[in-house]
């Protein structure tokens, strides 16, 4: 157990945030024009599932915030 503050925490609150902001960015600026014309429905479940995929690299991220290991 940690008992003393780490840098790790906030550079790795700081790179998250700066990560979930060009990732945002990118799904907002590249995908519009690709599937502007499916339907609505199909629009959603696009982009759902890419605002769940972020969510993938983030347990092994907090690890490394907490451990610093990435395993």
């Amino acid at each position: 157990m940690r008992t003393e503050p780490t840098w790790r925490i906030p550079v790795g609150i700081l790179g998250l945030l700066a990560a979930l902001l060009v990732y945002a960015v990118l799904v907002a600026v590249f995908l519009p024009p690709l599937i502007g014309g499916w339907p609505s429905l199909l629009q959603g479940v696009v982009y759902l599932a890419l605002g769940l995929v972020w969510l993938l690299p983030l347990r092994r991220f907090l690890i490394w915030m907490e451990t610093g290991r990435w395993g």
